[in-house]
C-alpha cells in the first residue's frame, strides 16, 4: 500500500454497492485527490455472491466476516453498504480499529444506535480518523449550487420549505417483501429510507435545522408476498406471504430554528414517479426550486424584477463554475445519478487528507435521526414533537 493510497474495505454488494463502486473507480480519474483510492475488498455474507461481485464491481477481493475485514493492516477505509440494523455495530468497530467510514444513511435504525455511532466518532476524530454519513443527494451540483445561493442572501430570509421524495416501486399490492419493508432491519419504512433524504436536503440547501415536527405515517399493504429473489428494488415474488412493518407513506410539517415554515411528504405509493425528489424554498426576495428527475436543472425567482417579466429563470447547472462541474464535461452535457457518489468519495478523501472532518457528520445524522423519531412519535401523539439540539 502505497502513502499516496487509501484502501477501501466496502460492506454490502447490492444497489448500494454497485453506486459506491462506481464513486471509488471513478473519482481519482476527473479529480485531483489527495489520495488514490484502492478498492482492497468487498464484503457479503455469501461467499460465492460476495466473489461474484468483486469481480463485477472491480474489488481485488471478496470475504464474508466484516469483524476481520475492519481489523486487517491493508485497509484505512470502510464503506458501509448494508441494512440499518448493522450499521452501529460495524462502524464503532471499524472507527475503534482505526478505520475511516463513509455509512450509507439514514445513520441507524434509532436514536440510540446513531448517538452510539456519534460518540464513536468523535472520539475517533480526535484520533485523526475521519467519518462521514451518505447523504449523497446534496452533491447534485444544482442542489450544491442552491445551497450557495441561499448563504449568499440571494432569496433573501427563508421563510417556507416544500420538500417531497416520491417513489412507486411497491405501489403494487403484490410487490413482493424486501428488508425495506421489515422495521428490525430497516427502522423505517419511506420515512427513513427517503423521507432522510428530503430532510437532510433542507436543512443543507437552507443552511438550518429543523426544531420541532408533527407528522402521520401509513402503512397501505400490510402482508406481501415472500420474494424469490431480488433485483435491485424490484423482485420476484414466490411462496408465502410476509408481514410489511414499517410506514408506506410519511407526511409532516416542520418548523426551522430561523422561523420558516416546513412540508415534508415521502412516499413509495406515488404511482408514475419513479424518483421525483422536489423542494422548493421562498425567501423574503425569491425563491429556488429543485427536482430530482430534472436534475441538472435549478430554478431561481428574483422577487426584485418588474412584474412585466418576472418569474422563475432556468439555470441550466453544467457551467465549470457550478460546484463539482469543472471536473467533467462541457457546458449542457448534462451529470446523471451516479455523479454524486463520485462527488462524496471526493469530499471525503478530500477531508480526510486535510485532515478536517468531512459534512455531513455523524452528529448530522444523528440530528436527521432525532428529526425521523419525533415524526414516528408525532404520528402515534397526534402533537408536536420538539428536536433535541
Amino acid at each position: 500500500m502505497g502513502n499516496d493510497d487509501i484502501a477501501v474495505a466496502m460492506v454490502g454488494h447490492a444497489f448500494m454497492g454497485a453506486a459506491h463502486s462506481h464513486a471509488w473507480r471513478t473519482a481519482g480519474h476527473f479529480f485531483d485527490l489527495p489520495a488514490r483510492p484502492v478498492l482492497r475488498v468487498v464484503c457479503g455474507r455469501d461467499a460465492e455472491r460476495a466473489a461474484a461481485a468483486a469481480d463485477r464491481l472491480g474489488w481485488e477481493s471478496s470475504a464474508t466476516d466484516w469483524t476481520e475485514v475492519v481489523r486487517r493492516d491493508d485497509v484505512d477505509l470502510v464503506d458501509i453498504c448494508t441494512p440499518g440494523d448493522t450499521h452501529a455495530e460495524i462502524a464503532i468497530a471499524a472507527l475503534e480499529a482505526g478505520k475511516h467510514v463513509l455509512c450509507e444513511k439514514p445513520l441507524a435504525n434509532s436514536v440510540a444506535e446513531a448517538e452510539a455511532m456519534t460518540a464513536a466518532a468523535e472520539a475517533a476524530a480526535a484520533r485523526g480518523v475521519r467519518a462521514m454519513v451518505g447523504f449523497t443527494y446534496r452533491r447534485v451540483p444544482a442542489v450544491a449550487y442552491a445551497r450557495q445561493l441561499v448563504a449568499e442572501g440571494r432569496i433573501g430570509e427563508v421563510r417556507h420549505v416544500r420538500a417531497v421524495y416520491l417513489q412507486d416501486w411497491i405501489a403494487d399490492p403484490e410487490a413482493p417483501m424486501s428488508w425495506r419493508l421489515e422495521k428490525d432491519k430497516a427502522g423505517s419504512g419511506a420515512l427513513g429510507d427517503i423521507g432522510a433524504h428530503i430532510v437532510d436536503m433542507a436543512q443543507f440547501i437552507t443552511g438550518d435545522r429543523l426544531t420541532s415536527v408533527t407528522g402521520q405515517l401509513r402503512t397501505f399493504v400490510e402482508s406481501r408476498p415472500l420474494a424469490a429473489e431480488h433485483a435491485g428494488l424490484a423482485g420476484t415474488a414466490g411462496s408465502g406471504r410476509g408481514t410489511v412493518t414499517v410506514d408506506d407513506a410519511a407526511m409532516f410539517l416542520g418548523h426551522f430554528a430561523g422561523g420558516a415554515m416546513a412540508v415534508f411528504e415521502a412516499t413509495r405509493f406515488a404511482t408514475g414517479r419513479k424518483n421525483a425528489i422536489r423542494i422548493e424554498v421562498n425567501g423574503s426576495l425569491g425563491s429556488l426550486a429543485f427536482d430530482f428527475e430534472d436534475m441538472n436543472v435549478l430554478q431561481l425567482h428574483d422577487a426584485r424584477d418588474p412584474a412585466p417579466y418576472a418569474g422563475f429563470r432556468r439555470i441550466l447547472v453544467t457551467e465549470p463554475e457550478h460546484p463539482y462541474v469543472a471536473a467533467w464535461w462541457p457546458a449542457g452535457h448534462g451529470l446523471g445519478y451516479e455523479h454524486g457518489f463520485t462527488h462524496q468519495v471526493v469530499d471525503l478523501v478530500t477531508a480526510i487528507g486535510a485532515g478536517v472532518d468531512p459534512t455531513p457528520t455523524f452528529a448530522d445524522g444523528l440530528q436527521v435521526q432525532r428529526v425521523l423519531a419525533a415524526v414516528e412519535e408525532s404520528s402515534t401523539t397526534r402533537q408536536w414533537q420538539e428536536i433535541p439540539s
